[in-house]
């Protein structure tokens, strides 16, 4: 009795764990496991198999894929429409992500104001973020339309003449610019509404007291604890201004003469139009390893003036 009693003292003094100890880990990974198999089979496996496809030559018919090193790789420098794909993607960029952000934080400055019809106003911002990008785009595609649009109607009644938007080299680019920015300013207004109603009232409050104007109070107070929503939203802008394809198909097919060719409508062309999935994959990896690359630098230069509360 008195050997039963100690082995069973011993137990419960911690040699053996208890069975709640080991439960508890296998419980979060198990809560886990659903995402993880999502991550890994919708996103991991894809995009190392892409990485590996971009060193082979695509297959055609009978004839099986080969080896190709370097040489995807070599072509790409070498091709001029890449490069045209790649300047149009960083002008396109340059544009529709700041001017998306600033519009988002001015709508959401505005709304979260004491204004009358505050709530219509929000929907009313919000509601291009709805759309579909094809709906969107069909709208957009009327406003644009030569000589019978609703852009050019206005223009007759001040005497401009007609006026091919989506035709024209100058300005086709610009038109998917302007489609990009309205459609998502609103999406992102809605996180900087989130992050205004967190900030204390107090600390607007001393700030007033200390004497500082309504352009202080923004600039000192209020800008600086938007950060990590401005970080956030900035990431998420430029990875969006990266993937933009069912615009470019809907609206202009690229042209004309490329000008509205940016990299993932070229993947999706390449890929899909003329067959060469594996050189679709090259371009792919580039784009990919060039997000990350912009993403990390965002971090590193914005992350030491994020603040976390």
């Amino acid at each position: 009795m008195a050997g039963a009693h100690r082995q069973s003292g011993s137990v419960a003094g911690g040699t053996a764990p208890p069975a709640h100890r080991l439960a508890a880990p296998m419980q979060n990974w198990l809560m886990l496991l659903p995402a993880l198999l999502f991550l890994v089979v919708f996103t991991i496996a894809p995009t190392i198999v892409t990485i590996i496809d971009s060193f082979w030559f695509t297959p055609h018919g009978a004839k099986a894929a080969t080896f190709a090193g370097m040489a995807q790789y070599e072509a790409l420098l070498a091709d001029p429409i890449f490069w045209q794909a790649l300047r149009n993607n960083l002008l396109y960029a340059a544009v529709t992500v700041p001017v998306s952000i600033i519009l988002a934080l001015a709508m959401a400055l505005w709304t979260n104001g004491r204004i009358k019809g505050r709530a219509f106003m929000r929907l009313a911002f919000f509601l291009p973020t709805m759309l579909p990008m094809i709906g969107a785009a069909n709208i957009w595609i009327y406003f644009y339309t030569a000589d019978y649009g609703l852009i050019d109607q206005i223009g007759h009644l001040f005497g401009a003449g007609s006026h091919n938007w989506l035709g024209n080299p100058h300005t086709a680019l610009g038109a998917l610019m302007v489609v990009a920015i309205w459609k998502e300013a609103g999406f992102f207004m809605v996180f900087y509404l989130a992050a205004l109603q967190q900030i204390p009232p107090s600390l607007i409050e001393a700030a007033q007291l200390e004497g500082a104007n309504a352009w202080q109070t923004f600039w000192r107070v209020t800008l600086p604890l938007l950060m990590p929503t401005t970080l956030f939203v900035g990431v998420n802008a430029l990875i969006n201004s990266f993937r933009v394809v069912d615009q470019v198909i809907s609206m202009t097919g690229g042209g004309p003469d490329n000008a509205t060719s940016l990299l993932i409508f070229y993947v999706y062309q390449t890929a899909f139009s003329f067959w060469d999935t594996y050189y679709g994959a090259t371009i792919s990896t580039v784009l990919l390893l060039g997000l990350g690359l912009l993403s990390f630098l965002q971090f590193a230069l914005f992350g030491r003036r994020v603040h976390y509360r």
